[in-house]
């Protein structure tokens, strides 16, 4: 199988994430792996897309993640051009809410370069077709309201004001577009001192997002990875972690200073799984993340879920063999069906 990945920059990606986790166990099972960042992207005038892509030497393999990294990053990493007929599946694993600033083109690159690709017969995970209707969290609405928090979106600052004084409790205020735990706000139920200017700091770049607060996000929140529609398990365990907020901070994102602990998941959270589970099949969202508080989801990460080897380390159990294993079906099933069968349904079989 060859498979390629695209995340934002292959120079900014770390051994702990997930598509590093994923991409090295694959290339240990003699896989052939590219990475491209987004700006490796390009239409060639053969009618192709395409990407100069790096890989790490195929004769060899890694037995730690910082070395296969270094193989990728480090001036012997092998430079490829690759195109859509080289390749039985491109992974999206770039956030377009993670792209910096001065970098708006990126954002929809990815989504972009991978409708391209459908063209020519790849697997493109997730679907790209339904990608480009997640790219802020408005995508999140369209899931039953009994999985959301209660929630308005506006830029109108007396609608924000009369949604907090509706609640009981505290609010989040947060933006459409963003992720990572970047520009979250609580703002306390006894304390409107600063609403204000906190809405007027976030809508000066779009949409303000209202949340009624969940209590039970003091202790964090789970974020269980979904495969398929489900619940991804190996070995009897659950691939989850719970993320625990960092001191003084309402955010449990890894990236904004939140820590790990081995999760327990319960039937609530099945339960929800369940609710989002004709979604998902319907958009071709092959890989997810759920983050969970209590019986709420808080966000449904469909660009570029981590946590594999968080919970890996965590269960003592690897998660990428039964990825891996779907990603081989997926691979077979299209070689089986060719154009008999569309993106969206291979996506999610």
């Amino acid at each position: 199988m060859t498979i390629g990945f695209v995340v934002n920059d292959t120079n900014t990606e770390k051994p702990t994430y997930s598509t590093i986790f994923l991409a090295q166990r694959m290339h240990n099972q003699g896989h052939t792996v590219y990475l491209m960042g987004v700006g490796d992207l390009a239409y060639y005038p053969d009618g192709f897309m395409g990407a100069t892509a790096v890989q790490a030497d195929p004769k060899k393999k890694y037995k730690t993640l910082v070395t296969y990294l270094e193989a990728i990053q480090g001036d012997k990493a092998t430079k490829v051009r690759v195109t859509a007929p080289d390749l039985d599946v491109l992974m999206l694993r770039n956030d377009p809410s993670s792209e910096g600033e001065g970098r708006g083109w990126a954002q929809n690159a990815g989504i972009i370069f991978g409708q391209l690709a459908l063209r020519h017969g790849v697997i493109v995970l997730n679907d790209p077709t339904k990608l480009s209707d997640a790219v802020n969290k408005m995508y999140f609405q369209h899931f039953p309201e009994a999985v959301r928090p209660r929630t308005l979106i506006t830029r109108d600052k007396e609608e924000i004001k009369a949604f907090f004084r509706e609640q009981e409790n505290n609010i989040i205020l947060k933006p459409l577009q963003g992720s990572g735990g970047s520009g979250v706000f609580m703002v306390k139920k006894d304390d409107t001192t600063n609403l204000n200017q906190i809405v007027e700091a976030i809508s000066r770049d779009g949409y303000v997002i209202a949340q009624e607060y969940l209590p039970e996000a003091t202790g964090g929140d789970v974020r269980l990875i979904v495969m398929n529609g489900e619940a991804l398990q190996h070995e009897g365990k659950y691939c989850a972690i719970h993320r625990v907020t960092g001191k003084d901070d309402i955010r449990s994102n890894l990236h904004a200073g939140g820590s790990t602990q081995q999760a327990t998941v319960t039937q609530t959270m099945l339960d929800l799984v369940e609710l989002v589970r004709p979604k998902l099949i319907q958009d071709g969202m092959f890989l997810v993340g759920l983050d969970i508080v209590g019986n709420k989801l808080m966000e449904i990460n469909v660009f570029s879920p981590g946590g594999l080897h968080d919970a890996f380390e965590m269960e003592g159990v690897d998660f990428s063999v039964p990825i891996i294993a779907a990603l081989e079906r997926k691979v077979h099933y299209k070689n089986t069906y060719s154009t008999q069968i569309n993106n969206k349904t291979v996506a999610m079989i």
